[in-house]
């Protein structure tokens, strides 16, 4: 049974509401953001009250923004002790690679199979627009959300849509793991050549080409697996 972490620091700022949108999602997203970037970091406690009173929110949303998170991995109930913010497990994440990569490759190999829609290369070129414009900004957290969009992108291009549900499931346990090893340009730099590398292949139709590509990019993760728990081994369970 995992152990009772302590009590951490206090619910981040979170922004005001758009009561036009879904509320569930933008709670949601605000949350797993602040889980993402150690606003909330591993094993701090989460208060149910306090999330509601940050977002000025009646509970209900809140509870199902954290069913989706605990549903994600990022948030664990334990009974009769409270909610906390899950630890990493290099098991799940080792796990959660391994799901992921053969989820991706078999897109991968789908899409030079059988081609690549215009909308799909526009939604796919618009993300690595985007991821190197917040590298030559420096912005860490807008460059995952263009990574983040990139690998959607190819999902959707397959036209199979479970797979991009599934991959995003997956993905959430490695989600932690790729912020703390994002640290500067070079390897924004690096990760942006790979995605430029496997598309390169994708539109050539050099299937073998995408694949290698992708696996190497997908194992990326895991090589620095030891420095991130070196660094930061409270954060592992």
């Amino acid at each position: 049974m995992p152990k009772i972490p302590t009590r951490g620091g206090t619910v981040p700022t979170m922004e005001r509401l758009d009561f036009n949108r879904p509320v569930v999602d933008q709670i949601y997203s605000a949350l797993k953001s602040a889980i993402l970037s150690r606003e909330f970091f591993p094993g701090q406690a989460v208060s149910e009250n306090e999330i509601g009173q940050s977002f000025n929110s009646s509970r209900t949303p809140v509870r199902e923004a954290l069913s989706r998170l605990r549903d994600d991995g990022l948030i664990v109930t334990l009974p009769s002790r409270g909610t906390y913010v899950s630890k990493l497990s290099e098991k799940h994440i080792r796990s959660a690679q391994f799901i992921r990569e053969a989820l991706e490759i078999a897109a991968v190999r789908k899409l030079c199979q059988t081609g690549i829609s215009v909308d799909s290369k526009q939604e796919i070129e618009h993300a690595l627009s985007g991821q190197r414009v917040a590298m030559q900004r420096g912005d860490r957290k807008l460059f995952r959300v263009h990574d983040d969009q990139f690998h959607s992108a190819l999902a959707a291009a397959t036209g199979l849509e479970r797979l991009e549900t599934l991959l995003i499931r997956e993905k959430a346990g490695l989600d932690r793991l790729r912020a703390l090893a994002i640290t500067d340009e070079a390897h924004m730099s690096g990760l942006l050549t790979e995605h430029e590398a496997v598309y390169g292949g994708l539109t050539a139709g050099d299937e073998e080409g995408a694949v290698e590509e992708l696996r190497k990019h997908l194992r990326r993760v895991l090589g620095v697996l030891s420095q991130v728990f070196d660094a930061h081994q409270e954060y592992f369970e």
